[in-house]
């Protein structure tokens, strides 16, 4: 495809000027208080805070590459409330607490924004809400479903028709949508990034970058971090490297890497930008079972991406895997149908990564070694906003008291596990292909489906 010729195969937001140096990695032995495993948004986070509630603790973060290289530089750059990757699907396992996680969720949006204006991190920090369009009728009778249940909760959802939704931004397929203007940010993911990982070191954080944790045992105090070139003596670990890490391996039982991919344009022209609108710049993703996410970074491109979320076989990361060209040809196919007045509109970049994936769709929790570690993972996709809720967690987990987060359902259940392989390989690909079906079929879940929305494991892009 001509609009695909020039895609340079990486990352446009890793790709950007402004990238700090990397820390030197470690060589020889060093000590902390609390040594962070992964500097992407967990380890951040955690990093952070940590110091902000105790500046006199030591706190050392390790990283195997350069901070923010995986997931955290790779994503769409959507920055949501919700920490159970919707409201529906966050009542389906926790009934009883979904006022809390509500407001919890939209607490911690509320102060990741704080975040960024009290550290100066300009990372395009909008809080534009998102909209979720409908482009086909078995959607939008969803969305209609979804919007009066909504408000009768008191949430603001405002619910557009055709014509209302074209008039924010003009897609032929577009049948309706639903609009919650507060509930998500879009940001710079890379510099989101950059600005945490200044912002730890004007605290007094110390980082070693290019320093892979090769094992974990016990010592007397504390535990041992094994690297390449020297250990670290920790009293206690957060555990924060997603699907990148066989550090705990009973995480395998719960976690499959699943693989997103993205496309960015070139800047639109003025003429361009407005023959599709979009001057109230939200977030968009469609509501089909198999989604497109896309937004519009600060110069005016668009980035495009979802819908292929691909599990290859046997759940190897391999890094061949991150340019997946059939994809970016389909992707690049749904844009040209979404919006046909762009048709002479190239893409700049191409990439894709690896999501940390579990059953219930949202972060699960837990510790080990007695405790001297914790761990969040599973954001699958919606880690943005919540890998800073993740964070509160494992520090409060590793302080051994109760606290109200702590004592969360959510926190303290974990998903369904995942079958071992070649198992496990079968039923995430009958799974892809039941919700392709579903998609093709008015949105119609056979008995495969079906069977695993009632044994609470399910697989979704």
């Amino acid at each position: 495809m001509q609009a695909l010729a020039g895609a340079v195969g990486e990352s446009y937001w890793l790709a950007q000027d402004g990238a700090p140096p990397p820390a030197p990695p470690l060589t020889g032995s060093a000590s902390a208080d609390l040594a962070v495993i992964g500097a992407g948004y967990s380890g951040l986070w955690t990093a952070l805070i940590a110091k902000e509630r105790d500046p006199g603790r030591d706190v050392l973060v390790l990283e195997a590459s350069t901070a923010g290289w995986a997931a955290s530089g790779r994503n769409g750059g959507f920055c949501a409330a919700s920490l159970t990757h919707g409201f529906d699907n966050g009542m389906s396992r926790f009934p009883d607490e979904m006022d809390v996680l509500e407001k919890l969720g939209n607490d911690n949006l509320d102060a990741i924004e704080e975040t960024v204006r009290r550290y100066g991190i300009d990372c395009d920090f909008l809080r534009t809400g998102e909209m979720n369009v409908a482009t086909e009728q078995w959607q939008l009778d969803e969305l209609v479903e979804y919007h009066a249940s909504a408000t009768a909760r008191g949430l603001d959802v405002r619910f557009l028709d055709r014509d209302a939704v074209r008039a924010e931004i003009d897609s032929p397929t577009y049948l309706g949508a639903v609009w919650e203007p507060r509930d998500t940010a879009t940001v710079d993911p890379a510099r989101l990034v950059w600005g945490l990982r200044r912002a730890c070191l004007e605290l007094g954080v110390r980082f070693h970058e290019n320093t892979r944790v090769e094992k974990i045992t016990k010592t007397g105090g504390g535990l041992l971090l094994h690297t390449p070139r020297g250990r670290v003596e920790a009293r206690r670990v957060a555990l924060a490297t997603g699907a990148h890490s066989t550090l705990l391996r009973r995480l395998n039982h719960w976690i499959v890497p699943v693989y997103d991919y993205v496309l960015m344009t070139e800047p639109l022209t003025a003429e361009q930008l407005a023959a599709i609108g979009w001057r109230n710049r939200q977030g968009v993703g469609d509501a089909g079972n198999q989604f497109h996410y896309y937004r519009l970074t600060a110069d005016n491109r668009i980035l495009w991406g979802g819908y292929d979320a691909v599990y290859y076989n046997g759940g190897r990361i391999k890094p061949s895997r991150d340019l997946r060209e059939e994809t970016f040809v389909k992707l690049a196919e749904h844009f040209f149908a979404t919006f046909p007045q762009l048709r002479d509109v190239r893409f700049t970049h191409k990439w894709g990564g690896v999501i940390d994936t579990c059953s219930r769709f949202s972060a699960f929790f837990g510790t080990g070694y007695r405790g001297r570690l914790a761990y969040a993972v599973g954001y699958t996709g919606l880690g943005v906003g919540a890998t800073r809720f993740g964070a509160q967690v494992m520090l409060d987990l590793l302080s051994g008291e109760p606290t109200e987060l702590t004592r969360l359902a959510m926190v303290r259940r974990k998903p369904v596990p995942f079958p071992p392989e070649p198992l496990r390989s079968a039923v995430i690909q009958l799974t892809r292909w039941s919700i392709a079906r579903a998609d093709a079929n008015g949105g119609k879940r056979n008995l495969w489906l079906k069977l695993l929305d009632a044994l609470g494991l399910g697989f979704d892009s």
